[in-house]
């Protein structure tokens, strides 16, 4: 049997090669080919594109690069007629991934949707266009469920892989002398792993680290970024920047300032008090303030369905507003206390198994059928 996956970021890729080491425990004979990245590959997967090529995000920034996306648009279609897959499995990746469901679809093949696009942040009609073109959708997020049945369409909770990833990871007992660190003040600094957010929020992050010399600032630098984004930081002789290795320095942080999206989960998971922040262009901000549909931004809030983390966007994720929450995070003993008891309410909501092997083995059932 042969599957066609497409995953156009980094936490596509690693949640894309998860599911496939699950797929290959059940069925060792499985072929799999698409897009992705390293995680993917690692697990058996033929890498047509790297996601690298297509991690664009904002509005404007999609924009300005059309012309890429749809080059990689249309070497996608005609490399799954030529693979013919069993089933075409899209991870998430909304406005690539939709185009590519309806090429699928059209031509006759199965669709399956692991990780739902956000289609209940905003512009929700999307749900309709979703349903028409897959034939079963695995979301990752308890409320996105009962969002569904709001279309008259049955969707799969299975779990949340991120939860799956935490759960899975044994701490580095020489962190802390691998990287000349000391234990208990240090604040890990989670920029993000797309270029255009990551080079918005580095210089806000420099200037607070020099802010608080007291304490070693550690940032979280992703592979597929090139070093001088991180320039501003590296000046600084507080702060220390490490690759690979962000589950362990959560497992060793004290606090955290977060830049919105999946990371902001993990620290959650992690029990790591934080701040998140996001910006994005001025254009990409504007388009969005009219779109969105949810009170909050960062999945901490989203699945408490409150506040549990503060979250400082646009021009409110300055230095100083974020010094402010961060002191408090370091200082307000019971702030602390009450933000980790918000944090207990997420795990409960989440911990339903392992995501990856509910989403396999319910693949695989239905494929069967």
């Amino acid at each position: 049997m042969k599957f066609y996956l497409v995953a156009g970021e980094r936490s596509g890729d690693l949640h894309g090669g998860n599911l496939i080491s699950a797929l290959r425990r059940i069925d060792q004979n499985l072929i799999f080919r698409g897009f992705g990245g390293e995680a993917m590959q690692q697990a058996g997967m033929e890498v047509v594109v790297h996601y690298r090529e297509l991690a664009f995000m904002g509005f404007a920034e999609v924009l300005a690069n059309l012309k890429t996306i749809s080059k990689k648009l249309g070497q996608c279609k005609t490399d799954i007629l030529s693979h013919n897959p069993d089933v075409v499995v899209l991870i998430d990746y909304a406005g690539f991934n939709l185009r590519i469901a309806q090429f699928a679809k059209s031509k006759g093949f199965k669709v399956f949707w692991y990780i739902s696009p956000k289609v209940w942040a905003w512009n929700q009609s999307r749900a309709k266009q979703l349903k028409a073109v897959v034939d079963r959708m695995f979301v990752i997020l308890p409320f996105e469920k009962d969002f569904f049945k709001k279309f008259n369409w049955h969707v799969d909770y299975v779990g949340n892989p991120v939860l799956d990833a935490v759960k899975a990871h044994r701490a580095d007992s020489q962190f802390l002398q691998k990287h000349n660190l000391s234990p208990g003040n240090i604040i890990a600094l989670l920029p993000g792993s797309r270029k255009q957010e990551v080079s918005r929020v580095i210089p806000v992050m420099a200037a607070v680290a020099s802010e608080l010399p007291g304490y070693q600032f550690v940032v979280a630098r992703v592979d597929n970024l090139g070093t001088e984004l991180y320039s501003p930081l590296e000046q600084l002789r507080n702060v220390k920047l490490i690759t690979g290795s962000t589950y362990d320095l959560l497992a060793h942080a004290s606090s955290a300032i977060v830049t919105s999206g999946t990371a902001t989960l993990e620290t959650c998971l992690f029990k790591v008090p934080q701040v998140v922040v996001y910006k994005s262009s001025a254009i990409s901000y504007q388009v969005a303030r009219m779109l969105i549909r949810v009170p909050f931004i960062s999945l901490v809030n989203l699945v408490a369905g409150k506040e549990v983390v503060k979250e400082l966007i646009q021009h409110h994720a300055n230095p100083r507003e974020i010094l402010t929450e961060l002191k408090q995070l370091l200082y307000d003993a019971s702030y602390r206390q009450q933000m980790v008891e918000g944090y207990n309410l997420v795990f409960e909501k989440l911990n339903t198994g392992s995501a990856s092997e509910n989403a396999a083995r319910l693949m695989l059932d239905y494929l069967a059928k």
